[in-house]
């Protein structure tokens, strides 16, 4: 009969053979998988480093295209808008930078900025829509007549349109004495405010040609649309009061939805009069800003940029007259 203790010493040989094999089989498993682990953080951070170089290099091509782009912005628009006067109307949250640089763009160019329109938030507010309805009816002139579809803003934009636009030459440059007071009412009640060439009190004197600078991020909650829609307004009523005018802004959120361009381009009745360009952080946007609004004061329309809806990135430019010396005689 087998003792008791040779079984005993055969189960534990039994499991200590068995943690022996379970040590030795992780330990087998174990550096293969650290291998292949390791191997593929090599991997990730070399590849992470290639991406990181490329995006370096990105940025520094970049950079200088944009400084030669900026480089040659006054030989590009030279004389582009000479003799013309421009209104720069800005909707609440749009960028002051990029405004900047198109007053800068556009003295190039040979214009003049008449002065800035700043439409408030109360502008906006369906809240108000009351009392600025009250407010445009008080202060128009008896012979203004609005459409029966119009709405709001469509009154207000032509409103401040008659006193701060005008088609004609003669009266570029001029204030609209009779309906001076409109800006004067609409400041006192909060809707607007108005920065004037200078630094005087003059009234604004009237412009040919608009820039809407949009928001500087898409409209969000539950008026969203309809601000975007009364932006559009008041674009389509300036550009109606003059030669024309182009609403400018950032294609990553002016042209996204909820975006004032969008909603601009997705109207096709607006859309067929107002130019938009969506690239105006680029100095080329500036640029093109400047041919759209040449473009607008001969009768021509279109949706230029990067963003979703443009046409084209730019108008079509005809090109320079060649020199006798270039023509051969």
């Amino acid at each position: 009969m087998i003792d008791f203790r040779y079984h005993l010493v055969s189960i534990v040989a039994i499991f200590l053979a068995l943690a022996v094999g379970i040590v030795l089989g992780t330990n087998l498993l174990q550096d293969p998988a650290i291998k292949t682990a390791n191997e593929m953080t090599r991997q990730l951070t070399q590849t992470n480093e290639g991406l990181r170089g490329e995006l370096d290099v990105m940025k520094g091509r970049e950079q200088v295209h944009q400084e030669f782009i900026t480089t040659l912005t006054p030989q590009l628009v030279q004389g582009g808008l000479a003799g013309e006067q421009v209104l720069l109307v800005e909707a609440p949250g749009a960028s002051s930078t990029y405004r900047e640089l198109t007053e800068q763009v556009l003295a190039e160019a040979g214009a003049k900025v008449t002065g800035r329109l700043l439409l408030l938030d109360k502008f906006f507010d369906p809240k108000s829509a009351g009392v600025l309805d009250g407010l445009v009816n008080q202060l128009k002139p008896a012979e203004m007549a609005f459409a029966d579809t119009a709405t709001v803003h469509d009154k207000a934009a032509t409103l401040l349109a008659a006193t701060l636009m005008t088609a004609d030459p003669a009266l570029a440059g001029t204030p609209n004495e009779a309906t001076s007071a409109v800006v004067d009412g609409l400041q006192t009640g909060g809707f607007i405010d108005v920065d004037f060439i200078d630094d005087n009190d003059e009234p604004i004197n009237r412009a040919t040609l608009a820039v809407l600078y949009s928001p500087d991020a898409p409209y969000e909650g539950d008026n969203a649309e309809s601000q975007a829609a009364a932006l559009v307004s008041v674009a389509g009523g300036i550009d109606a009061g003059g030669k024309g005018a182009v609403m400018a802004g950032a294609a990553a959120t002016s042209a996204a939805p909820g975006g004032a361009i969008t909603a601009l381009r997705d109207d096709s009745e607006t859309a067929k009069r107002v130019s938009s360009v969506d690239n105006v952080d680029m100095p080329e946007g500036q640029v093109v800003i400047v041919y759209a609004l040449r473009e607008q004061a001969t009768g021509g329309v279109g949706q230029y940029g990067t963003g979703a809806g443009a046409t084209a990135f730019q108008p079509v430019t005809p090109s320079p007259a060649p020199s006798s010396t270039e023509s051969g005689s």
